[in-house]
């Protein structure tokens, strides 16, 4: 077991070296300029050179649904919008970075950030149920050591899980045919010591004062990344948690974002975006949903 995870792990440092070789290689390729079509919502990317800090707030009314059992959806009433971009180090909305390569058509950075899955774990409730939790909602009878149906309420608390610090390498590559993000970020803290791969492609419409700004992409996480906030540990399991480890996964995904522009500063933004659990997560008796859907209306304000 712990040959295989030095192996994923030494295969996902290859991986991001490769990666990083190559986006430095197209970045300074001699083609020239394009005029890209589309802001991107994925990557984050030095802002120009003239400008040091974007600020922006949306007000509004949204909602992120939270898969794990036991939980609350998340409400989003104000969407906050804060970063700075210096010569090479930037922070952009929580990520901290330092730009490897800043071309034409590509950017590369080497960015910190924390893992997402742990704010489903922020959300949750301890209620009293009679029956076992066997994932993606559904439930089946519970029975004690002895083999004997459990009929008084037992009491269920969703584990704990702690946030990760993850380390990788992100792309940006854009066109007029539009932009792809690849990621690759793997646990430095110790905490879930997995690693995530994604890769995202986006693209922007624009009539006038509307602009439409579909996406779509997938994120492939380790047997160990799931294993650690989806899966019912050895200490956790009990007659309403049967312990599960899950294995690797893919996560699919897509969005549309939308605006308005009443004013130069001023838009009414509206987002949408599903993501598709893997069935390892799905399959989890943490897991009640075996997706994530979220949506946002308001007025954002840009300074």
């Amino acid at each position: 077991m712990l040959r295989s995870c030095m192996q994923a792990y030494e295969n996902a440092l290859k991986f991001a070296a490769l990666w990083a070789v190559v986006s430095l290689a197209h970045g300074q390729a001699n083609d020239p300029p394009a005029t890209p079509s589309f802001t991107p919502t994925t990557a984050s990317a030095p802002a120009p050179a003239e400008s040091h800090w974007r600020l922006g707030a949306a007000f509004g009314y949204g909602q992120r649904s939270n898969p794990l059992i036991q939980s609350e959806d998340i409400p989003v009433l104000v969407d906050l919008d804060i970063a700075w971009f210096g010569r090479r180090w930037f922070f952009d909305n929580g990520d901290v970075g330092f730009t490897l390569s800043d071309g034409d058509r590509a950017t590369t950075s080497l960015v910190a950030r924390l893992n997402s899955d742990r704010v489903f774990f922020g959300k949750t409730n301890t209620r009293f149920v009679n029956l076992a939790y066997a994932g993606n909602g559904q439930t089946a009878g519970m029975v004690d050591a002895s083999g004997e149906p459990v009929t008084e309420p037992v009491e269920v608390q969703p584990p704990d899980r702690d946030y990760a610090v993850e380390l990788g390498v992100e792309s940006l590559i854009d066109g007029n045919w539009g932009a792809i993000t690849l990621r690759a970020f793997h646990d430095v803290s110790n905490t879930h010591e997995g690693y995530e791969l994604g890769a995202y492609y986006s693209w922007r419409w624009i009539a006038g004062r509307v602009s439409l700004s579909p996406s779509v992409g997938f994120a492939y996480k380790s047997a160990a990344l799931n294993d650690y906030y989806w899966g019912v540990h050895a200490d956790e399991a009990s007659p309403a948690l049967p312990e599960y480890h899950p294995g690797d996964g893919f996560n699919l995904e897509g969005g549309l974002v939308a605006n308005y522009h009443i004013t130069r500063h001023l838009r009414f933004a509206l987002s949408v975006n599903y993501e598709r659990l893997s069935d390892e997560i799905a399959a989890s008796p943490l897991a009640e949903e075996d997706h994530v859907f979220a949506y946002f209306s308001g007025l954002a304000w840009t300074f």
